[in-house]
């Protein structure tokens, strides 16, 4: 295997990760910014204000996309394997 074989399965690898984390990583900064903004209107300081509406976001998108996820990390395995198999 070559250094560039190397680096196209690294950089695969980072796209699909990439890819797999940003449905949640969006929703986040989404919820973030919402309260962040309904904070700065109503002048409540509450820190954990932020928290819990974040944390259930963040868990419903994960149940929501992990169909979605196991299939593009399974489509990534299945890539590697085939690499593993072929000897490259």
């Amino acid at each position: 295997m070559s250094g560039a074989e190397t680096l196209d399965i690294a950089t695969a690898g980072i796209w699909t990760l990439i890819i797999v984390s940003a449905p949640m990583m969006i929703v986040g900064l989404v919820v973030g910014v919402i309260i962040a903004l309904f904070q700065a209107l109503t002048q409540i300081q509450e820190m954990t204000l932020v928290f819990v509406p974040k944390i259930i976001a963040i868990f419903v998108t994960l149940l929501l996309m992990l169909p979605f996820m196991g299939a593009t990390m399974s489509g990534y395995m299945t890539q590697i394997v085939d690499m593993i198999i072929t000897g490259g």
